[in-house]
C-alpha cells in the first residue's frame, strides 16, 4: 500500500473493506458458526432404530473431523476476540496474584526431605530431595520442564523410590491421553536406566530394592495386570490377571512398609490380595473374597490388619483380625458402622492411627491413640472448609500432616502434633497483591429438594455485595461416583469475586459429601435426583435474591458436564449462561460402546443400556438424546483432543446438534484444545490462560464488562 499517495491510499481502503465484507464505518460481520454435515448413523437397540447424525466425528485420525474442529476454534476466537483484551487483563492479575518461584513444605522419608518447587517463567514443578541434616545439597530427582521441552504436554503419573533411597520408579504421560510410560531412575548417578514399559498405572517398590511390581491398563484402558519387574530384566513375570471388566486393579504398599497389597475394585464391590514386602517372589494371598456390594480396604500395624468394611452398613466400619488368621471370621469390631458418620479412609502410623470421616457434608480428622483407644477430632476454624491428609510417608511419626482451606482460606500445610493435639501452620499459599481472607464472606446454606430432602450449598462472595438479586453468580456442581465435591481456594477466583461475581457450590446426591447413601440417592435410577437437586440449589438461591435468572451462570465438568447438559434440556430457562468442561453429553452411544475407556466399569454408576430397564431410564435424561428445540442459554463448551475419559466427539456432537436446534441468538461456542486431555493444559501459565478465557466469558455475559 503506498502511503505517499492519498488517492491509491483510499481507494486501497476501500477494496480491502469489500474483501472483508465490511461497510464503511461498521463493525466487522457476525461470524458465522460452522455447521456439521449429517450423515446418518443407524443402530437397531430394543427393537427400535437409532439415528445419529454425528457418529462421524469421533474419526480424530480423519481430516474432515480435524478440520471442523478447527473451524469450531476459530469461530469461537472470532466470537470471543472483542475480549482479548480482557483476557489479557485477566491472565496478568492471576500471574501477579502467585508466587511464582516457591517451593512446597518438605516431607520426610527414610532420611530423606522430598519437596517440589517452581520457578518464575517455567510452565512445570522441579521435583527435589536433600539429606535430612543441616546445609545439605539440593538433589533435583525429576524436572518436568526439562523432560517436557519441545512438549505441548507433559504429565508426572504414579511415582515410588525404593526403600534404600536410589532408584526412582516415574511414570509420564507426554499426550494428555492419560497413557503412562514407566521409567527408572538412579538418584546416585543422575542417570535412566534401560527399563520401560508402557501403559503403566500403579507401581511400588519391594524391599529388596530391585524388585518393582506394577499395574498395566488394557485397551479400554483399564488397569487388568499386575506384574514384577526386576531391575535390567527384558520380560516380566504375570501374577494376576483381572478378568472381570467390571473390576480395575491397584498395587501399593502399606506404610509400615511390611506388606504390598493389590486391591481389585469395582464401583461398588472389592477384593485385596497381599503379600510381605521382603518376599517379592512369595506366594500373594487372598485376603477376603469379593462379594456383592461389599466394599473394603486394608491397612497395616503390628500383628493385625485393620480393615475399613461397609459389611455391616453403607458408611463403613473399622474392623481389625491377626495377621496370621485374617479370614472373615476373625474380624473383630473396632469402630461399628454409623450412619450418620462416613468412615471415607484410614490411616496407620505406629502409636495412632487417622481417621478421614465426613457428616453433615464436611470432612473431619479423627486421631486415635492405639494404646488407650482415646480419639479427638482436629479442630477447624470455619463453618465451611475443606481439609485432607497430606504425605505422610514416615510410620515411625509424632506428627500427622494434613491440608486445610477453604473458599476464602488459602491452601493452608499444617502439622498436628499425635500427643500434644497441637497444629501448627507450617505453610500457607501465599497470595500476592491486596488480597485478604478477611475481605471475603463464606458461608453455608441449604436448599429444599423437590423430594424435601435438605441440599447443602457452600458460597463465598466479596464483602459489601448487595442481596437485592442483581449480583452475577456462578454455580457450581458434580454429583457423580460418590466423590465430594469439597470446597478448595482458587487464586484466579478473586478476579471474579473482586469484580462482584458470587460463586457458589452446590452439593447435590450422587456425590460422596454425606456418605454412601447420599451417593446411591444419585446414581442407576436414582439419578436424575442430581438434576432436581441442582435445580432446586438454583432456585433458592435466586429466591434468597443472591443474584437473578439473567445473571446465573452455571458450570460443570465431566460427570458435572453430563449434569448441566441435563439441567439444561429440563430448565433451559434456568440460567443466563452455562460453561460446560469435558463434558460427558452422549450417555447412551458412550455406554453402549464397551471397547471405550470407562464404559464397562462404569455400569455400576450409570447403568447398562443394554438392560431395557435401564435403557428406559438413561433414555429420559441423555443430554445429547433430549436436545430440543427451544431456546437455550448461552454456552461455552470446552473439550481436550486427547482426553481419555470423555472423547472429544462428546461435546463434537452436542455442539453440532445443538446448532440445528435451538432458536435464539445467543452465543454457542465450542473450544478444543488440541494437545491436551481431561484436565486441560499442564502447564501452569497455559492454564492460566484457559480460565482467563472462561472468566472473559462470564464477566461479558453477566454484563460486569461490555
Amino acid at each position: 500500500m503506498d502511503k505517499s499517495n492519498p488517492v491509491r491510499l483510499m481507494f486501497s481502503l476501500l477494496c480491502l473493506i469489500t474483501a472483508l465484507n465490511l461497510k464503511p464505518n461498521s463493525r466487522a460481520a457476525v461470524p458465522v458458526p460452522p455447521h456439521a454435515k449429517k450423515i446418518p448413523h443407524r443402530t437397531q437397540l430394543h427393537g427400535k432404530e437409532r439415528v445419529d447424525d454425528y457418529h462421524w466425528l469421533r474419526g480424530a485420525t480423519n481430516k474432515a473431523v480435524i478440520s471442523h474442529l478447527k473451524l469450531e476454534n476459530d469461530y469461537t476466537g472470532a466470537m470471543m476476540r472483542h475480549t482479548d483484551k480482557l483476557q489479557t487483563t485477566l491472565y496478568k492479575e492471576m500471574v501477579a496474584r502467585i508466587k511464582e518461584t516457591d517451593s512446597s513444605v518438605p516431607f520426610r522419608m527414610d532420611g530423606w526431605l522430598y519437596y517440589s518447587r517452581t520457578v518464575q517463567g517455567l510452565q512445570y514443578p522441579i521435583y527435589c530431595r536433600k539429606q535430612a541434616k543441616p546445609h545439605a545439597k539440593e538433589i533435583v530427582t525429576l524436572d518436568l520442564n526439562k523432560l517436557g521441552k519441545g512438549k505441548p504436554y507433559i504429565a508426572l503419573g504414579a511415582s515410588d523410590v525404593s526403600d534404600d533411597g536410589h532408584l526412582l520408579a516415574y511414570a509420564l504421560d507426554f499426550t494428555g491421553f492419560r497413557q503412562y510410560t514407566l521409567f527408572i531412575k538412579d538418584l546416585r548417578t543422575d542417570k535412566v536406566l534401560a527399563d520401560r514399559i508402557e501403559k503403566v498405572g500403579s507401581v511400588t517398590w519391594a524391599a529388596d530394592n530391585r524388585t518393582l511390581f506394577y499395574t498395566v491398563e488394557d485397551e479400554a484402558k483399564r488397569q487388568y495386570k499386575l506384574y514384577r519387574h526386576e531391575i535390567g530384566a527384558t520380560t516380566d513375570k504375570l501374577l494376576y490377571e483381572e478378568k472381570d471388566e467390571l473390576f480395575d486393579i491397584h498395587v501399593s504398599r502399606t506404610r509400615s512398609q511390611e506388606f504390598l497389597l493389590c486391591s481389585s475394585t469395582s464401583k461398588t464391590t472389592s477384593e485385596v490380595r497381599y503379600l510381605r514386602a521382603n518376599d517379592p517372589t512369595g506366594q500373594w494371598q487372598l485376603f477376603a473374597a469379593r462379594q456383592v456390594d461389599h466394599e473394603y480396604h486394608v491397612d497395616h500395624h503390628g500383628n493385625s490388619f485393620y480393615i475399613r468394611s461397609n459389611k455391616s452398613g453403607r458408611n463403613f466400619a473399622l474392623l481389625s483380625a491377626p495377621v496370621a488368621t485374617p479370614s472373615q471370621n476373625h474380624w473383630k469390631v473396632v469402630i461399628p458402622h454409623r450412619p450418620a458418620v462416613m468412615m471415607a479412609d484410614m490411616d496407620f502410623f505406629k502409636n495412632h492411627y487417622v481417621i478421614m470421616e465426613r457428616e453433615n457434608g464436611l470432612p473431619h480428622l479423627r486421631v486415635t491413640e492405639i494404646a488407650t483407644d482415646r480419639s479427638r477430632r482436629v479442630v477447624v476454624p470455619e463453618p465451611v472448609y475443606d481439609l485432607a491428609p497430606e504425605n505422610n510417608a514416615e510410620f515411625d511419626t509424632t506428627s500427622f500432616r494434613y491440608s486445610y482451606e477453604s473458599l476464602s482460606t488459602p491452601d493452608s500445610t499444617f502439622d498436628y502434633d499425635l500427643n500434644s493435639h497441637r497444629s501448627t501452620l507450617l505453610k500457607q499459599q501465599e497470595v500476592l497483591g491486596k488480597f485478604k481472607s478477611s475481605d471475603y464472606t463464606t458461608e453455608r446454606l441449604q436448599a429444599t429438594a423437590s423430594d424435601g430432602v435438605k441440599i447443602p450449598i457452600s458460597i463465598v462472595y466479596r464483602k459489601g455485595i448487595k442481596r437485592d438479586g442483581t449480583a452475577p453468580l456462578v454455580l457450581d456442581g458434580y454429583g457423580a461416583y460418590g466423590i465430594p465435591n469439597d470446597v478448595s481456594f482458587s487464586s484466579s477466583r478473586v478476579s471474579l469475586l473482586d469484580r462482584g461475581v458470587i460463586f457458589a457450590i452446590t452439593h447435590i446426591r450422587g456425590g460422596g459429601e454425606i456418605g454412601k447413601p447420599w451417593h446411591d440417592a444419585g446414581r442407576m435410577l436414582n439419578k436424575k435426583n442430581s438434576f432436581t437437586d441442582f435445580i432446586s440449589s438454583a432456585e433458592h438461591l435466586i429466591a434468597q435474591r443472591f443474584t437473578s435468572r439473567d445473571k446465573l451462570v452455571i458450570t460443570g465438568g465431566s460427570a458435572g458436564g453430563l449434569l448441566m447438559g441435563a439441567v439444561l434440556n429440563a430448565r433451559p430457562d434456568l440460567c443466563h449462561a452455562a460453561v460446560l468442561h469435558v463434558p460427558f453429553v452422549d450417555l447412551i452411544n458412550t455406554m453402549l460402546d464397551e471397547s471405550l475407556p470407562l464404559t464397562v466399569t462404569e455400569f455400576e454408576e450409570w447403568g447398562n443400556p443394554k438392560v431395557q430397564s435401564q435403557f428406559d431410564y438413561l433414555i429420559t435424561y441423555c443430554p445429547y438424546t433430549n436436545l430440543r428445540k427451544t431456546d437455550y442459554p448461552a454456552m461455552l463448551v470446552k473439550t481436550s483432543l486427547h482426553d481419555s475419559q470423555v472423547m472429544y466427539w462428546e461435546p463434537a456432537k452436542y455442539i453440532a446438534k445443538l446448532r440445528t436446534l435451538k432458536t435464539d441468538s445467543r452465543p454457542l461456542l465450542f473450544k478444543i484444545n488440541m494437545d491436551a486431555g481431561h484436565g486441560g493444559s499442564s502447564g501452569r501459565y497455559d492454564y492460566l490462560k484457559e480460565t482467563a478465557f472462561d472468566h472473559a466469558f462470564i464477566l461479558t455475559q453477566t454484563g460486569i464488562v461490555k
